[in-house]
């Protein structure tokens, strides 16, 4: 597996690879509601890392807000879950080991929590956004 910045050459993948992950993910909500151009939107002035198989097959990606160090999403395909791409795309964001790290996590995605907590986040705050409850989850 190779992990390194996104290039303007992956973004057709990351649409694609954003949509019908999201669209499994959030089973609950209407698959109607995400779009194609949800990326571009929602990764805007963010640094985005690609996770790669065999050096050209997208498996996942982690975007970040920098200047936050706020974990904006991260997203593996379904059929590459739980082989370790997750863990290596945080591992990958910039003084993981030493800087804390933030993200929201809606409670309702139970498999997202979990695996979050296994990398050693911990809820430090909860809210309510407009695609429901969260936790706000910081790394150790």
């Amino acid at each position: 597996m190779t992990i390194r910045p996104a290039a303007l050459e992956d973004r057709p993948a990351l649409r694609e690879l954003f949509l019908h992950t999201r669209r499994a993910t959030f089973f609950w909500q209407t698959a109607g509601s995400f779009r194609p151009g949800d990326f571009d939107t929602q990764t805007q002035g963010e640094d985005v890392l690609v996770a790669l198989e065999a050096g050209t097959d997208l498996t996942g990606f982690i975007s970040i807000w920098r200047p936050d160090r706020f974990i904006h999403h991260l997203f593996v395909l379904p059929s590459r879950q739980r082989q370790g791409i997750g863990p290596a795309l945080l591992r990958a964001l910039p003084n993981w080991r030493v800087e804390r790290y933030r993200l929201k996590c809606l409670t309702r995605n139970a498999a997202a929590l979990a695996f979050y907590r296994a990398q050693g986040f911990t809820p430090i705050d909860a809210g309510v956004s407009e695609d429901g409850a969260y936790l706000l989850l910081e790394s150790r």
